[in-house]
Formats: C-alpha cells, structure tokens, sequence
C-alpha cells in the first residue's frame, strides 16, 4: 500500500503546561526550519500547530501568543531545505525583516520569504477581542518545484502582496481552505493539490513581476513573467496535438524565434518542455485511484501522446518503467509497492 499522507499536529492542551513550549518548538523546528525562536510566555505556551504535507508542498496553521525568530547566516549554512514560504496572516500581524526589506504584515497581506536568506520576524496577537492569539497560515513550497524563476521569485521577498482580491485571494483561500480541512487525502490526491498550490503561487507572482509592486522592473522581470505564462499556457492544452512553438508563440505575441531563445537561455527546448509536462501529467493520472478504469492509452492520448507505442517509450525513458508497471505500483498493487 501507498504510504499514507502526512500529517502532524501539536495541541498545547494535550501535554502539562511546563512542556508545551519545549515540545512546540522543536516540533517547529522539525517540521518547518531551524531558527532561534523566542517568546515571553514559556511558563504556559497555549499554542496550536497543524503540517498537513502535500506530495513535496506542506501547509501549516499556528495559532500561538507572541514570539519571535530569527533565521541567522549561521543556521543557513548549517542547514537550509530551500523553500519559499508564503505567508498570511489570519489574525494578528507579523513584522519581517527580510531580504533588505522591512514589512508588518497584518490581515489580507501575503508575503514571500525564502529559508536561503536570513530574516527576523515578530507576530503579535490581534485585538479582536481573542486573548493574546494569533494566528498564522503558510505555504511552504520547494524553491525547485517553483516554476518561476529564482532570480525573479527574490525580487518578491518582503513585498507586501494583496491577498483580498485577484490571484492573491485565489491563493489564500485555497490555502486556507486546506489549512483547516481535516480531510485524510489520498497520496495521488495530494500530490495533485500540491501541484494546485504551486501553479497558484507562480500564478500569483507571474502576476506582481508583471507590475510596480517590483521596484526593479526590467526586460529581465518581463522574460521571467513570460515564462511563467508561458509555462501555464502548455500545462492548460497538453491535449491540444498543435500544441508546439507556432501555437505558444502566437498565443504570447511573440516570434518563434524568441521563444526559442527563451528557452535557450535556460539550457532547454520549447519541445523538451512541452514534453515534460505531458509526462508528468501522465504519470500523476496513472496514479491517481479516481482514473484507475481509464485506459493507459486515453490517459496518453488526453495529455498529448497519440500514438502509444511513442509513449511507452517515453514514459520508460523518463521513469524507469513502463506505464502500466509504474501505474500498478503508484496505487499499490504490484510487488514492493506502486499500479
């Protein structure tokens, strides 16, 4: 059987009051980075802390009294999981200083930040009457697994982003749904709502590379923000069979010759990437349960592979494993694990 889908969860409630903190912390430490945390309340630290982990992508709620942390150079080179978190607050604010920049980050504001670069943050409880609470929601995506390029990305760090409106409440609100959902996913299911998440956060900071809220917008901001649209245009007509450099040029108003070059300058090819992303949206469907009674070669012929024998040979090359191998062991039928 598949291994079950992550999920941890801290209740202050459940342990005696002199080992809540101690038990929090490293709980914290564990599940997001290393940091100096501090707080003035560690007599009776009354705090909550969910991770419920998506395939590569986590979400995190903690609601929790005032405290502090500081992500020094030190614990940096120690150790660093190169993540991008993305972070609202529910109730409460937050105060950041990160990446040159300085931010107080209250309700309906996102903001990036990275484990790769030192910061130090201060959360304050709201006034809305709750005792000495806040409460913080966060993405924390793989800097890797981000289709945005990181030289981009960074240019977002400690920029307040608005999340009441646009892609930045799409963002949030999906967050925030999973973030207080207690439904047990599927593994297949949540690798998907991982790549969900993912494709939200690069939409949003396509978005914002696109205008004045970068205080350096230039012709390398503009490529980067074509990428990106660029990259979300081939995820939407993997099925198309025109889908090549004539149909992504036009759609972008650009020549093929300049999207070659574009993906030139990133040491691959316009049909090496559109040949990536029809196989890995191949092999989420061969592992996802709900498309169990699909045929190998609807699934092939739905993301962009007419002619199966092409695939096969495809898939194997890229996976190590035919489809129908691979689709048996992903869903936990076959010998030592994925069908």
């Amino acid at each position: 059987m598949s291994e079950p889908v992550s999920e941890t969860v801290f209740r202050g409630q459940d342990l005696p009051p002199a080992q809540r903190w101690e038990a929090w912390r490293q709980m914290a430490i564990a599940s997001h980075e290393t940091s100096e945390i501090t707080t003035e309340h560690t007599a009776d630290f009354d705090a909550t802390l969910r991770v419920l982990g998506l395939g590569a992508v986590h979400v995190s709620t903690l609601t929790c009294p005032s405290l502090g942390s500081n992500r020094t150079s030190r614990l940096i080179r120690q150790s660093d999981p190169e993540l991008y978190h993305l972070t609202f607050a529910r109730r409460g604010s937050i105060a950041m200083d990160h990446a040159d920049r300085q931010v107080v980050q209250g309700e309906g504001v996102l903001t990036l930040s990275t484990t790769s670069r030192p910061y130090r943050a201060q959360v304050a409880p709201g006034r809305d009457g709750v005792a000495n609470r806040f409460t913080l929601v966060q993405a924390l995506l793989p800097r890797a697994l981000l289709p945005v390029p990181a030289d981009a990305a960074d240019r977002l760090l400690g920029v307040p982003l608005p999340a009441h409106d646009g892609p930045g409440a799409l963002f949030a609100q999906c967050v925030d749904r999973l973030a207080a959902d207690t439904t047990s996913y599927a593994p297949a299911q949540a690798a998907r709502l991982g790549g969900v998440i993912l494709g939200l956060a690069a939409s949003l900071l396509g978005h914002h590379l696109d205008t004045d809220h970068v205080p350096s917008a230039d012709s390398r901001t503009r490529r980067d923000t074509l990428t990106v649209r660029v990259h979300a245009f081939i995820e939407q007509h993997l099925g198309d069979p025109g889908l090549g450099p004539d149909l992504i040029a036009a759609a972008h108003h650009i020549s093929v010759r300049s999207l070659h070059r574009l993906f030139q300058g990133q040491g691959t090819t316009v049909g090496a990437v559109v040949r990536r992303h029809r196989l890995e949206r191949a092999r989420q469907d061969l592992a996802d349960p709900a498309l169990n009674t699909r045929p190998v070669h609807a699934i092939a012929a739905r993301c962009g592979f007419p002619r199966p024998a092409d695939f096969t040979r495809s898939f194997r090359t890229a996976y190590g494993l035919p489809p129908r191998d691979y689709r048996r062991l992903a869903q936990g039928h076959g010998p030592g694990t994925p069908r």
